[in-house]
């Protein structure tokens, strides 16, 4: 048996962001204009609070691995990447944990370059890999495997929210996965298998080679698709059209929404708990319980 938690979406901004002249001229300024002239600051008032009690929050849980789904940034400035790990207490926390960027991480072409999240987040990053490549990375937990995936890219277009794996990191992760010793697989990646209705995600909104992946994975033997993106928590067993049980974290500090889950698995059997954030206890409560098969 093994506990998880599961988080995402958490939106750290900071008041000492870092811009530079090519930030001008990039995507980088309509997402601040939308973070901070539009309203979207105000939702996310809460952030560093609510990160900072769900970190005591898990402590005393019995807790055995963290998953983080992406968008530790509201913009993926390096003092944004900064504030996130300090609260998130990276490096220093006693529970291990796993970490994959989100398109907010990647904000733009120069931020995806940079590897300040791969910097920030490199204790949550550990795992066994292909050569010398970043991603993908797996680490074990009791006798299941987390695989985690960067789909993120530095678009530049304003409404361009898409991700992409590429070949060649899908050929990293079907080697990952065929030297893996037996074990539970569970994929980590920023975007969502499908929406909550069911359907694919939007194309400028979801994960333009997600056919690719999900045939890999597949093959590989990966039984549970773990991400954030969608603000909204929702989760989708395996049927016709939804190729593989999938749980979506939501945001963990969204005004409203505050929401995380914990995953206990034994066998081909997770059962989850959601929690939700109350303000005005200024502590967790579970809002929900549902039960997902493996096999």
């Amino acid at each position: 048996m093994i506990r998880l938690v599961h988080f995402s979406d958490i939106h750290i901004s900071s008041a000492l962001a870092d811009w530079r002249r090519g930030d001008w001229f990039s995507k980088r300024v309509t997402s601040w204009m939308n973070h901070r002239l539009l309203g979207r600051a105000r939702r996310f008032a809460l952030a560093d609070e609510i990160v900072t009690r769900l970190m005591d929050e898990l402590l005393r849980r019995g807790v055995d691995h963290l998953v983080f789904s992406g968008d530790a940034t509201a913009l993926g400035f390096e003092s944004e990447l900064r504030r996130a790990t300090e609260v998130l207490r990276v490096g220093q926390y006693p529970i291990p944990g796993m970490a994959v960027p989100g398109n907010h991480d990647y904000c733009t072409q120069s931020a995806a370059a940079s590897g300040s999240f791969e910097r920030h987040f490199a204790p949550w990053q550990e795992g066994q890999r292909i050569g010398e490549h970043r991603y993908p990375f797996a680490q074990q937990v009791g006798p299941a495997w987390l695989v985690g995936v960067n789909a993120a890219t530095g678009n530049r277009w304003p409404w361009d929210a898409s991700g992409r794996i590429g070949a060649a990191q899908l050929e990293r992760l079907r080697q990952l996965l065929d030297k893996l010793p037996a074990g539970l697989r569970i994929l980590v990646v920023h975007y969502p298998l499908r929406l909550k209705s069911g359907r694919r995600e939007f194309e400028s909104h979801g994960l333009r080679d997600l056919n690719a992946l999900v045939t890999i994975a597949q093959a590989g033997g990966v039984k549970l698709w773990l991400h954030g993106h969608r603000h909204t928590p929702y989760h989708l067993q395996q049927s016709g059209s939804v190729a593989l049980p999938a749980i979506c974290a939501g945001t963990a500090t969204q005004h409203g929404i505050w929401s995380y889950g914990e995953y206990v698995i034994e066998g081909e059997k997770l059962q989850a708990v959601r929690w939700n954030y109350d303000p005005q206890g200024r502590s967790f409560r579970s809002v929900e319980e549902f039960t997902l098969h493996l096999g």
